[in-house]
């Protein structure tokens, strides 16, 4: 099964961190503590370009909220 996983970068003059979370737990995501911020675990395998049209989701998400951020999805 594949899991994505989030790693931010926030500005300090972005939005608040607990913006951040409650917008991305909205969107699936769980808090992960192991060197990433977040991870999304789908359930099941997916494609590249499933994650790749996942990745154009957060990034609109997260439009004007001053957030970079980095994705690495895995098969368990």
């Amino acid at each position: 099964m594949t899991k994505t996983f989030l790693l931010l970068q926030l500005d300090s003059e972005g939005a608040p961190y607990s913006e951040i979370a409650t917008t991305l737990e909205n969107m699936g995501f769980r808090e992960e503590n192991e060197g990433y911020d977040f991870v999304y675990d789908w359930g099941r395998d997916v494609s590249v370009r499933e994650s790749l049209e996942f990745a154009d989701r957060i990034q609109l998400t997260l439009r004007g909220k001053k957030v970079c951020f980095r994705i690495e999805s895995a098969e368990d």
